[in-house]
């Protein structure tokens, strides 16, 4: 999952709004909230649990923050564990976020992990241009 989407903002607007986990239900369809936020925003070690639609209840940690060029977070449920990257360029018009995740399970879920891992891509990407007509609208 290589391909940028682009932000009518400059990548220290976009890059704000997109690692503040308050903002995730916002933008990313599968979240319904977020809970037990713990530490600063954009530090790594800020951990949280994303309260998805599935029902689903990952443990997150953000693992990397260098604004505006990039943030990682790391997420693990059960047997499966997600690793997202986002990479922030600026653009005549903007920026260019480029996602690059990776998603794994073991044991039995091994096999579920890997069907949602070819879908998560396109639902990464769409989530993104959702962060970025919202950013357009507010600016």
């Amino acid at each position: 999952m290589t391909r940028a989407v682009g932000f009518a903002v400059a990548p220290e607007v976009a890059y704000d709004y997109l690692v503040d986990p308050v903002n995730r239900p916002a933008w990313q369809q599968s979240l319904r909230a977020v809970a037990d936020v713990v530490g600063p925003d954009d530090v790594v070690g800020q951990t949280w649990t994303d309260l998805t639609w599935p029902g689903l209840a990952p443990r997150m940690e953000l693992t990397e923050a260098d604004r505006p060029r990039r943030w990682s977070e790391h997420g693990t449920w059960r047997g499966i564990e997600a690793d997202l990257t986002l990479d922030f360029a600026p653009t005549a018009s903007g920026c260019a976020v480029t996602p690059t995740m990776s998603l794994r399970g073991s044991g039995l879920l091994r096999p579920a992990a890997a069907i949602a891992g070819r879908l998560a891509p396109a639902a990464v990407r769409a989530d993104l241009r959702r962060a970025a007509r919202i950013l357009a609208a507010g600016s």
